[in-house]
């Protein structure tokens, strides 16, 4: 998979994808070609591809000593700015603010099989990897710049990252130091980012790339409602089955930058990494720095090429694999059907009740704690509220699992409220600047998690809780962006607050890990005010996440489309609310919501004590159907069936395995006579079989792959007795399953 020939060039391939760099004049590292495997390479072959003529006749040439040869105009792999190559570079560095121009040239290499998953650092991994790292150095300032790649079988992934290491007997400041750089020939492409707001998270949005920089970021402390990380250049007659596309993204939940340079010859430079807005790490000697990881994909398959890859990726090498193998339990969450007016018997009510439906698991959402009464009290007191919980929080628990439920609880661990005795005792624990002014959001403050001792006590608080109620599921809130960023723990080492953030965040990981390693059995559900922290980092210690504080299965319809371009159905928690809906008051039928809500792991969000007989049968019925289906509906190969449009009101998509599949058909608004006799195109289908259709119509495979699915009925004023879909925000179910031998 990891060629190096004539220790010039690195050639990583698999049959699905190859990756080429090699040395340039003056012992830097060039990009080649990322793209689809190019097999068996000559010497001819390199000898074609590395043939270069520069563009920049005229400007700065990078040494006297190498003739006719500039960086301004070459494809590169780590590139440093103002080495005349004046586009922004992948690293900058200083030290006794002096701005340094590293020359990192190439020193050795090594290649390694395997990566094990080590809990304390959110990265990919897979025994199916091998990993090549280069070495290189920059002898004058002794400094060593190591680049990591890592590829894996059947994937199109490259995942990256840099390391530096200060040999030097002299401080070193990094203040930008990128995990990943993709050079790319040309510019025609679009940018598609995922982006939105709170309550209306990662909605598709594209722009033509033109020259000069197009990025996305984040600088609120965590990846952020407004921007994911992940970013994609697309063809612009890109479909849902063709056209190229080169996406990228990070294993990181801070603060970000992923973007894109278009130079003046039309080259695309793709970057992402941790923000250098708000960064700064004193690199003392003999000390190095890692960044995280970043991956690249491509594919030629356009969309549901794209998600075959990003879904296969997300759920072999990121998330942990027992939970592709344990089912994902079903769960009413008390929220919306209490807020923080509710006691243990209430609570048993509910939980009896979701019981009787088929419901797997009860979480107890925020309100149990401290004196808890409102969203502006008792955060960072995690013990139990003996108002509502009298016989304490583990005799509510064993009475949920007597049911023969999972017990569920919601906590805020990186938040301090201003009543508590934790704030009182330690102020010195609280993100807060020395001014006299400063912010305060939600009446809450964020805890220094660039602190240890903070970490370790929010921790022994939790143990306790979760060891004593027997705790199995966990809802992570995080309700608070930072502002005023200022650490006093740094301010006490004279570290630089510029390495709060990301201080922060492995905090954040580092709780994560602990808690993971004492209850390894835990399911965490990562969740910030909603979709504010839907990343890869997360998702290495949370299989799921909870999409959006937005429940309307409407809404959700858009945010799906755009999060599963880069994250699969399996890392979706999506509930099942009343209606009107809390967020926008729109009123949907419960057909509409649970066939919304189907793909993925499922839950409920509402009172079903004020549900009608007729609606508990229907949710009775309904979760019956989806535990028969669940593996399927949670782990199954998904497409889009309909093109990507902003302005869409008619989705379609499916997830299937070898012998059935599913899809959803959704219509936001009825319009008269929009369609008539539609079809909608089906994939991973097989010409010699028969296949059964709802079980009632059976079709050929051949005929299906040609012609698609017929699009559901909808009613008008002439068709009322054939309609099977009628009014605003229509559903509709398609089973289709194989039948007998292939014919």
């Amino acid at each position: 998979m990891i060629d190096v020939i004539d220790n010039k060039y690195f050639y990583l391939h698999n049959g699905a994808v190859a990756y080429l760099f090699g040395l340039l004049p003056n012992q830097q590292l060039g990009h080649l070609y990322y793209g689809e495997d190019l097999g068996e390479l000559s010497a001819d072959d390199l000898a074609y591809l590395t043939l270069h003529k520069n563009k920049a006749s005229g400007t700065v040439k990078y040494s006297k000593k190498i003739k006719n040869f500039t960086l301004a105009d070459h494809m590169q792999e780590y590139p440093t700015y103002g080495t005349s190559d004046f586009r922004e570079g992948a690293i900058s560095l200083e030290a006794n603010d002096t701005y340094l121009y590293p020359d990192f040239k190439y020193d050795h290499f090594k290649i390694t099989t395997g990566k094990s998953r080590k809990i304390t650092v959110a990265a990919s991994y897979g025994n199916d990897s091998e990993n090549l790292t280069i070495y290189l150095k920059d002898t004058e300032r002794q400094l060593e710049l190591e680049l990591s790649y890592s590829i894996f079988e059947e994937s199109t992934a490259i995942v990256r990252k840099a390391k530096i290491v200060n040999y030097s007997q002299f401080e070193v400041e990094i203040k930008n130091l990128q995990s990943s750089v993709l050079d790319l020939p040309t510019a025609n492409y679009n940018f598609l980012q995922l982006s939105g707001a709170w309550t209306k998270e990662r909605h598709i949005i594209t722009r033509p790339l033109t020259q000069g920089i197009t990025k996305i970021e984040s600088l609120r402390g965590a990846s952020s409602h407004q921007e994911n990380p992940f970013i994609a250049l697309v063809d612009k007659n890109v479909t849902n089955d063709t056209g190229n596309i080169y996406a990228s993204n990070l294993i990181y939940s801070g603060n970000f930058i992923s973007q894109v340079e278009v130079d003046e010859w039309g080259q695309s430079r793709l970057m992402t990494g941790i923000n250098p807005a708000t960064f700064k790490w004193k690199l003392a000697p003999n000390q190095d720095f890692s960044t995280p990881e970043a991956v690249l994909f491509y594919t030629n398959d356009g969309f549901n090429g794209l998600m075959a890859q990003t879904h296969d990726f997300v759920t072999k090498h990121i998330i942990d694999q027992k939970w592709q193998k344990r089912d994902r339990p079903i769960v009413i969450n008390n929220w919306e059907a209490t807020y923080f007016d509710f006691n243990e018997e209430k609570l048993l009510k509910l939980a009896t009740q979701a019981k009787q439906l088929g419901i797997e698991c009860f979480v107890l959402d925020d309100g149990w704690f401290g004196k808890r009464d409102s969203d502006n009290s008792s955060l960072g007191n995690w013990t139990v509220d003996r108002k509502k919980f009298p016989q304490g929080l583990d005799h509510f628990s064993a009475q949920v699992h007597k049911l023969g439920m999972k017990f569920g609880l919601w906590f805020e661990p990186e938040m301090v409220s201003p009543d508590t005795e934790l704030y009182n005792m330690h102020p010195d624990w609280i993100v807060r600047h020395p001014y006299n002014r400063f912010s305060v959001g939600r009446s809450q403050y964020v805890l220094d998690f660039s602190n240890p001792e903070v970490v370790d006590n929010i921790y022994r608080q939790m143990e306790k809780v979760i060891e004593n109620a027997q705790v199995d599921y966990i809802k992570w809130d995080m309700n608070r962006n930072i502002t005023e960023a200022y650490s006093p723990y740094l301010h006490s080492l004279n570290h630089p607050q510029g390495e709060f953030f990301h201080r922060y965040i492995q905090g954040v990981y580092k709780l994560y890990a602990k808690l993971l390693t004492r209850f390894p059995d835990l399911l965490i559900e990562g969740c910030a005010s909603g979709g504010g922290r839907f990343d890869l980092g997360i998702l290495f210690y949370s299989p799921q996440i909870w999409p959006s504080d937005d429940s309307d299965a409407a809404e959700r319809l858009d945010i799906m489309s755009g999060t599963l371009l880069a994250y699969p159905l399996s890392t979706f928690s999506n509930h099942v609310s009343a209606v009107p809906n809390d967020q926008v008051k729109r009123i949907t039928s419960l057909k509409f919501r649970q066939n919304v809500a189907c793909f993925g792991p499922l839950g409920y969000e509402l009172d079903l004590n004020k549900l009608s007989t007729e609606e508990k049968n229907q949710i009775k019925n309904w979760l019956r159907w989806y535990k028969e289906n669940r593996k399927l509906l949670v782990n199954g190969t998904f497409d889009q069936l309909l093109k990507f449009d902003p302005s869409q009101n008619t989705y379609a998509w499916s997830v299937s395995n070898s012998n059935k599949q599913i899809v959803g058909f959704y219509r936001k608004l009825a319009r008269p006579n929009e369609t008539l006799d539609q079809y909608l195109p089906l994939k991973h289908l097989n010409d010699q079989q028969k296949y059964q259709i709802n079980s009632d119509q059976m079709v050929s495979g051949r005929v299906l792959k040609k012609f698609g699915l017929r699009e559901p009925y909808q009613f008008n004023a002439s068709n009322p007795d054939t309609a099977q879909i009628s009014g605003d925000f229509q559903s509709y179910l398609y089973q289709i399953k194989t039948i007998g031998r292939k014919i």
